[in-house]
This record gives structure tokens, sequence and C-alpha cells, in this order.
């Protein structure tokens, strides 16, 4: 299932991992189109993140890593810190002051893979950017 993905002035194709975490995807689809504001991570490294606070997509972990790729999505279900979507745009360790976490792989960006890091940048040099994601 493939994504369309606008974050600032940006557009991504996407993946759904449906196979990998079909759980976190089918929840995800239901929430269609999803909009929200990323902001730079705080302890992770090059990536940048979705804070849903104590929202509940009521999925638990599958296909999950403390170590995402440049262009993979991961979802953290919440639990020992706040529930949120993290982009990965170079080497993140996934973290929160409460330490090392794992997110759910559940979205890999296919396309425009170049600009992550510039919108990484911009995000940290410029404050927070819109983000959409909608099926295509």
């Amino acid at each position: 299932m493939k994504l369309k993905i606008t974050a600032g002035p940006f557009v991504f194709d996407a993946v759904l991992e449906t196979e990998k975490a079909p759980q976190t995807c089918k929840a995800f689809i239901e929430h269609l189109p999803f909009e929200g504001q990323i902001v730079h991570v705080r302890w992770s490294g090059e990536g940048v993140w979705i804070p849903l606070g104590d929202y509940s997509f009521g999925v638990g972990y599958e296909n999950h890593t403390s170590h995402p790729a440049p262009g993979h999505i991961i979802l953290y279900p919440g639990g020992i810190s706040e529930t949120e979507i993290l982009i990965a745009y170079g080497g993140v360790d996934f973290s929160s002051k409460m330490g090392q976490l794992a997110g759910n792989h559940f979205i890999t960006i296919t396309s425009n893979l170049e600009n992550l890091a510039v919108l990484g940048n911009k995000t940290l040099w410029e404050g927070a950017q819109q983000i959409r994601f909608e099926l295509t």
C-alpha cells in the first residue's frame, strides 16, 4: 500500500510495511489522512518526530527497532515515554529522557531520500514543519 507524505516543502512517496507491521499499519490507515507537525528529536540523533502525548493507536510492539535507517518511520506506541511517530533522516538511536526505546517500523520512504536531511536541518534550524500522510 502506497502513501504520499508532504512534510514542509517536500513530497515523499512511501510504502506501508503491512507484512512486517500489520496491526500498526491497520491502526494508522484508520486515521488517514493524518496531519500533524514534526519537530526535531531531542535525544535520538538525526530524526524528526510527531509528539502525540498519551494518544493510543491500540497496538503493541511489532517489527520494532531502536535503530531505524534513514527513510524508516516508526511508531512508538507509548508506555515509558509518550506516543510518537519518528522519521529517521540519518543516524538514530531511538531514546527519550527515560532511556532507550523501540518503535514499530511501519512505513518506508521510497522517493526523494536526498531531501530527508534537508528537511531535518530545516526543522532543526527553522522550527516545526507541517506533515500530512495520505493514501495514493
